[in-house]
């Protein structure tokens, strides 16, 4: 274990339980899939506590920052979680960001091991007000990234099978738990997948003027929609887990860190309340 400076990294991939089982990107490196580690088992000291384990390694030329689970663990708030590993995402220089994960049902149209590029989430957790300093105004309009969208759809179809849907609403609720018959009825017809981990970190990431995508792979019903099975669940997460890698190396591929083609850094803007945050840094 160490801890040092924070390196400089064009790209993160933030790993969930799509990638989990996979032990990425390691896995690709034994098979010569192009991934060289540079660096692992990386501990920073951050405002918000040390952060969890981090790995840097190299792929296409470029630089690429992940840890595991979205920085979740033992005795720490996932609040606390997402500012570590966001923080250090912006001392790093972070440009483009990817996540991952597992969801569940809520459209009944969508089945286990379908994938989908959310384009809209409903934020439904008590997670609302995590920032780093709050210094921006933050304008949620295409807060999924078109640009890393669109490729997110073409690596999947490339390197796919099933069905890949690039459209629908992440309704993002708080965990351990699973939500309830009665949750996953209210929120029919308002969203189409359900998760824990979408939010905060599509603000932190506008927050640090990074663009962010997500790929959610289909892993279990809504409770009230089908009975689903845990088997079903952990043959999809061992299975599975190397194409989800995959699909997000192939992104990272085609993407120029340096480009823009979109207008997420547009939606950033100065705070009105500067006055505010001035004497509030003052004061701590």
């Amino acid at each position: 274990m160490t801890e040092k400076k924070i390196p400089f990294a064009d790209f993160a991939i933030i790993g969930g339980s799509g990638t989990l089982s996979s032990n990425f990107p390691n896995n690709l490196q034994e098979k010569n899939f192009g991934v060289e580690i540079l660096e692992e088992n990386l501990f920073f000291e951050t405002p918000y506590g040390k952060s969890p384990a981090f790995k840097i390694f190299s792929y296409a030329g470029k630089k690429i920052f992940t840890c595991k689970m979205h920085g979740w663990r033992s005795g720490v708030t996932r609040a606390d979680a997402s500012r570590q590993i966001f923080w250090i995402f912006r001392e790093a220089g972070v440009k483009k960001i990817l996540s991952e994960g597992g969801v569940g049902t809520i459209n009944h149209l969508l089945n286990p091991r379908d994938l989908m590029i959310p384009d809209d989430y409903l934020d439904l957790s008590v997670r609302k007000d995590v920032m780093l300093d709050g210094r921006y105004l933050l304008v949620m309009r295409d807060a999924l990234c078109p640009n890393l969208r669109e490729k997110l759809l073409i690596a999947a179809k490339k390197n796919y099978g099933g069905r890949i849907f690039e459209h629908g609403i992440y309704a993002v609720t708080d965990g351990r738990h699973f939500e309830s018959p009665a949750e996953i009825s209210m929120l029919k017809g308002h969203a189409d997948i359900v998760g824990q981990s979408l939010a905060p970190e599509v603000y932190l990431a506008r927050e640090i003027g990074a663009c962010y995508a997500n790929l959610s792979f289909v892993v279990n019903y809504g409770e009230g929609i089908k009975n689903w099975s845990q088997d079903v669940m952990k043959e999809i997460f061992f299975n599975d887990a190397e194409i989800i890698g995959k699909i997000l190396l192939e992104v990272i591929k085609n993407t120029d860190a340096e480009k823009i083609s979109c207008h997420c850094h547009e939606f950033r803007k100065e705070t009105l309340l500067k006055e505010v945050y001035n004497e509030e840094s003052e004061k701590g």
